[in-house]
């Protein structure tokens, strides 16, 4: 990445996050940006170029939780080195915005990205498409304070297009729904507006639905490997290995993140609960306050399901969204 004096400023530095960190260039501190993590140390851009960083033993001491640490897409404070060492983390940022889901076979919050201003969800119309997955994708933006688009890959792989953007539409409420082929270059220019004001977008979604292809084009580059799904099931494989945060010649940055096989939420109650007004609604009718809407008695939900009011399929998923070990 080529630096130079604003490109601090076009990964998203402003005014209020330069008064935020007024107490830190008190303290002769170095504000920067990082775009890129490692297993020994992280990539950050400020603006004197970007630098290769680590982060302090006091820093990782008085971290509560690992999601606590500095990870791509943070705001940092950072000291630099005397000589040719590399510079140290020594503070991270108030997050405006945190996507946070739990590790993988682990009891622990983990952090997918940081200081996002909008989330593209992507889905694709192959052996991927899975609106269940795609209600915990909408649950996860909506408790990082980000804002969430749906893009709807691969349209030129499917004979059901409408049908299926009228069932994304249906689930995802307000939320905009975008129709493209990445490869193709289809209904790319429809998602220019979500960088404008240097924005930052996030790319989540299952491997193989063409995050690392979307990301070059917007980039208008190849920065990212693309590889071709499995023929026989349609499953994509990794391509991206890590987290990555690219600066965008035409106005805000983009993050590209591995791909997920599945997707447990961190705070899944509080997560849920904006999908399924209108079932939370019904749940005080139940005649239990546990009721699981599974098989118990006298359960309001399953009988609006039977007259009709609420479809199975939306039952299904939100029972799966409190289900506290649902993989998908």
């Amino acid at each position: 990445m080529t630096v130079d004096a604003t490109t601090l400023e076009a990964l998203g530095w402003c005014e209020q996050r330069q008064k935020a960190f007024a107490t830190h260039a008190g303290d002769g501190l170095l504000p920067g940006r990082v775009v890129g993590e490692h297993r020994t140390h992280f990539r950050v851009v400020t603006q004197v170029g970007e630098l290769t960083a680590e982060m302090t033993g006091r820093l990782r001491k008085q971290a509560s939780e690992r999601s606590d640490l500095a990870g791509v897409g943070d705001y940092v404070a950072l000291r630099l080195s005397v000589g040719d060492g590399p510079a140290t983390i020594e503070a991270v940022l108030a997050r405006t915005s945190a996507m946070v889901r739990k590790a993988a076979g682990e009891q622990r919050p983990q952090l997918l990205a940081s200081n996002v201003d909008v989330v593209f969800i992507v889905t694709a119309l192959d052996g991927d498409f899975n609106l269940q997955r795609l209600e915990r994708y909408l649950a996860l933006v909506r408790d990082s304070g980000a804002a969430a688009v749906i893009v709807v890959n691969k349209i030129d792989l499917s004979k059901e297009v409408s049908a299926a953007m009228e069932q994304i539409a249906a689930m995802a409420g307000a939320v905009p729904v975008h129709a493209i082929s990445a490869r193709g270059a289809t209904g790319i220019a429809e998602l220019e507006p979500y960088f404008d004001g240097n924005r930052t977008v996030a790319l989540i979604g299952s491997s193989g639905v063409g995050k690392s292809t979307l990301t070059n084009k917007l980039l208008g580059h190849a920065a990212q490997a693309t590889q071709e799904v499995r023929g026989h099931d349609n499953r994509g494989r990794h391509t991206t290995t890590h987290r990555q945060l690219f600066l965008r010649t035409l106005g805000g940055s983009i993050m590209d993140t591995p791909g997920m096989r599945g997707l447990e939420l961190w705070n899944s109650q509080e997560s849920v609960a904006p999908n399924f007004d209108d079932i939370e609604e019904l749940a005080a009718g139940c005649k239990f306050g546990n009721c699981l809407h599974d098989s118990e008695p006298a359960c309001a939900v399953r009988a609006a399901v039977v007259r009709g009011e609420i479809e199975p399929e939306r039952l299904a998923s939100y029972i799966a969204l409190n289900r506290p070990h649902q993989r998908g």
